[in-house]
């Protein structure tokens, strides 16, 4: 099955809040089967759901283990929606 999630991280810290953002895109970005679209309120993930959901339960625990004080927003769509956003 293929799915759509629109993701967006809220590091609840004042100072030095981007990089942690930056880093968990790019941890996102190493997995070459999920097509992956960011813009500047949120980031889009397309491809298989199983992928996608292993993806985000390991990059999510990693966050929290470093920032426990995060807000991750998500959005999921039950197919592809790639371009039509």
């Amino acid at each position: 099955m293929q799915i759509s999630v629109d993701i967006s991280l809220y590091p609840l810290k004042e100072i030095g809040y981007e990089q942690p953002i930056l880093d968990f895109i790019a941890a996102l970005e190493k997995e070459p089967s999920v097509d992956i679209v960011r813009n500047e309120l949120s980031t889009q993930l397309h491809g298989d759901y199983a992928i996608i959901m292993k993806l985000l339960q390991e990059e999510i625990y990693a966050v929290f283990e470093e920032l426990p004080d995060s807000v991750f927003v998500l959005k999921l769509v039950g197919n592809n929606r790639k371009g039509i956003y």
